[in-house]
């Protein structure tokens, strides 16, 4: 396999991410899409937590939210990390809850997984996610 290969699913997660941070919502679903099923098709499992990740985070971002598929996507994303002992995209899961939960007034749940999410980043000395935590926190 040559060396485009090897990253063509992590370029196409990055490129969806930036389409989703640009609200182009239907490309960030088709390139994740892609980038999900070349993740799998080439056993890329650390990529593949990530875009799990990010489909979450897609989900999350509609209007109205899919809740149901955004919580999927989170939970296959963490426990995936978690096997893979990725601990920031653990963090990043609980974070993308919490606003998922606060965007839909489950401010318990919320609540619950930005504390989670907040200490792991505490833990991991990841300051400027600790402080998206700590804003995110407040908002609610």
């Amino acid at each position: 396999m040559n060396v485009a290969a090897l990253h063509r699913s992590q370029c196409l997660g990055w490129l969806g991410e930036v389409y989703l941070l640009d609200g182009r919502i239907d490309d960030a679903v088709v390139l994740t899409g892609r980038a999900f099923d070349l993740c799998r098709k080439q056993k890329e499992r650390g990529h593949e937590a990530w875009t799990l990740r990010l489909l979450g985070e897609i989900a999350s971002g509609r209007d109205p939210p899919e809740v149901e598929n955004s919580e999927q996507r989170y939970r296959e994303a963490r426990a995936l990390a978690e096997e893979l002992a990725m601990r920031p995209l653990v963090a990043h899961c609980h974070l993308g809850l919490a606003k998922l939960y606060g965007r839909v007034g489950r401010r318990q749940k919320a609540r619950e997984h930005l504390a989670t999410a907040a200490a792991m980043y505490r833990e991991m000395d990841m300051r400027s996610w600790l402080e998206q935590a700590e804003a995110e926190a407040s908002r609610l």
